[in-house]
């Protein structure tokens, strides 16, 4: 796509989507500006899938303003107005934007520095601070939509002004467009929020905003996912630790989190003492890797840990159980000898392969270099991250580089996950560090017998399991497999004359392992199935007086499938145990 450049020059842009979805929140701008021309603008970027433009206006604004500004976001299109650029002094840029009464282009214009090129596009009778770079003509922004309200704080400060974030999105043509539109009703559908609260599986209180309560059901779901967690892991070669919840202030000024990462971190107080609440498992497997001695026929050493971790988030940016303030990692530490590092690697990567294999996910990899927050030599972050380059090209695997985005002490293997409509989700990660083992001054015995330092290689495969339930939640639409599913069968009887038998059966289920549920309310057996189908329980058995009488024998509904007839007890008790110990779909 050709694209009009700050310098007034047209260039061929490869990110043409980009500069597309970009070019549209300023139609945006304008078409709010025609409109309610009393609104001051802030910022309007394109970001993954579509932009936003930040505006405040008194009152903000509805979805009946929506379909306004869209309207008028249409005739602008229709204009056909051209994009220019120009340039202007600081001082001039500043007098301008004051002119036209944006006192957010101002704050913006004066924090760039004294000698700043400060450039503005322009269509038709509107003007906006940009760098950058935009489309021709606003004719090639037909496909758009304007898709939802959000509340976004000036510069993401909670203690500036709430501003009135509008979300859209554009493609290059009205079919994409569309296949994207589908896409987020289907979404909507799947909204973990919703089907969370409608299946009884988790639940917030005001008590504890970001803090998530697992009810019954749910915290079925959790151990049976972590059950599965277990298995795999040992099957690996991992010893599980735990490690404790608080520990002292020191101990993250060595790790380097206190510096880089206070702001995310809750404290107390004990014996005047300060300390902080976990915000990340590592330092303390760095303890339990330092409470004994350990040579090299040791190494790697792999210590797994499922361990509650706490982080300061905003309260604008919690969502479910997507983002939170408190949640579980399925941590794992490596302590690996310089020769192992590739082994070990290719190890991870094919544990997680295998998991994300059982639940359907297709994933992308991509490998993460140093940020500018960071410690440590640069020959070591070279070292570290060409470590995990030459592992993911030996195992053939295809990669994008993702700059500057690495943890703050080292580079970072992140695995996005496909979803049953598309959508990617950053779940496991493979970070190669050279830096706490020097802080901690962690060590080994060598062959030679003299004292090194283990490089520590820290990792997760679900990455936040609340999280993960949440994106298992969509990914499914609720409808779980057998081996995950919170109840397994539900037994429903017809009349009170099967009742004894819908229980004995249900006790029979029950000895055997299997989750199960006995409805015997007083209600007709459609509006019971309806129910169990609502609740996307994957087995529904009828009882009624012939199963009764005959005593050995159950009417199989399928959530899918529908009626599957009568079976014996005892073998659809062995179907059953069959799918959870084989994790079938």
């Amino acid at each position: 796509m050709k694209a009009l450049l700050n310098d007034g020059t047209v260039q061929e842009m490869e990110d043409g989507l980009s500069v597309l979805r970009h070019t549209t929140s300023h139609i945006l701008a304008q078409a709010v500006k025609r409109l309610y021309p009393e609104t001051k603008l802030a910022i309007g970027p394109s970001v993954a899938d579509g932009f936003y433009y930040d505006m405040d206006r008194e009152g903000g604004f509805t979805d009946d303003d929506l379909a306004k500004i869209e309207a008028e976001m249409k005739k602008i299109v229709k204009e056909n107005l051209k994009l220019e650029t120009f340039a202007l002094p600081r001082d001039e840029a500043i007098k301008l934007m004051e002119e036209k009464k944006e006192d957010y282009k101002v704050e913006l214009i004066k924090d760039l520095p004294e000698d700043a090129k400060i450039t503005f596009y322009k269509q038709g009778e509107f003007t906006d601070l940009c760098a950058g770079p935009h489309v021709l003509y606003t004719k090639q922004c037909k496909a758009f939509k304007l898709t939802s309200l959000a509340g976004a704080y000036w510069r993401g400060d909670e203690h500036n002004k709430m501003l009135t974030r509008i979300y859209g999105t554009a493609f290059e043509s009205k079919e994409e467009l569309d296949a994207y539109l589908t896409m987020l009703e289907e979404a909507k559908k799947r909204d973990h929020r919703k089907l969370g609260k409608e299946l009884g599986l988790f639940m917030f209180a005001d008590e504890g905003p970001g803090f998530p309560f697992f009810l019954p059901k749910g915290m079925a779901l959790k151990n049976a996912l972590m059950e599965y967690w277990r298995e795999v892991h040992r099957a690996f070669g991992y010893d599980e630790i735990s490690t404790p919840l608080i520990m002292n202030q020191a101990l993250w000024l060595q790790s380097g989190h206190w510096d880089h990462y206070k702001d995310n971190m809750y404290t107390t107080t004990i014996d005047d003492e300060p300390y902080c609440i976990k915000p990340m498992n590592c330092p303390g497997s760095i303890l339990v890797y330092k409470n004994e001695a350990h040579s090299y026929r040791d190494l790697p050493l792999k210590y797994a840990e499922v361990g509650t971790v706490h982080r300061h988030e905003r309260s604008g940016t919690l969502h479910g159980l997507m983002r939170v303030r408190c949640f579980t990692q399925d941590d794992a530490h490596l302590y690996v000898t310089p020769d192992q590092i590739e082994g070990a690697i290719e190890d991870v990567v094919k544990i997680i392969d295998t998991v994300y294999t059982k639940f359907g996910f297709k994933y992308k990899i991509e490998l993460s270099t140093r940020p500018e927050d960071s410690m440590g030599s640069d020959e070591d972050w070279e070292n570290a991250t060409n470590a995990l380059k030459f592992a993911l090209e030996k195992l053939g695997r295809e990669y994008e580089i993702n700059e500057g985005d690495g943890a703050f002490y080292g580079p970072k293997i992140d695995f996005h996950l496909v979803d049953a409509i598309g959508r990617t989700w950053q779940c496991g990660t493979i970070q190669l560090d050279f830096q706490m083992p020097q802080r901690f001054e962690i060590e080994y015995t060598g062959a030679d017998g003299a004292k090194h330092r283990p490089i520590m290689i820290h990792r997760v495969c679900f990455g936040s399991i609340e999280r993960f339930i949440g994106i298992l939640i969509e990914h499914y639409a609720g409808k779980f497999p057998v081996w995950l599913s919170p109840v397994q069968v539900k037994v429903l009887s017809v009349s009170e004359k099967s009742r004894d038998y819908a229980a004995k059966i249900t006790k029979a289920f029950f000895d055997a392992g299997i989750r199960v549920e006995n409805d015997a309310r007083d209600e007709k057996i459609g509006y019971k199935i309806r129910e169990a189908q609502l609740q996307k329980v994957p087995y529904m058995l009828v009882i009624g007086e012939k199963e009764a009488e005959d005593g050995t024998v159950v009417a199989v509904r399928s959530r899918d499938a529908g009626d599957l007839g009568v079976m014996k007890t005892e073998d659809f008790i062995a179907k059953v145990l069959k799918q959870i110990a084989d994790r079938e779909d």
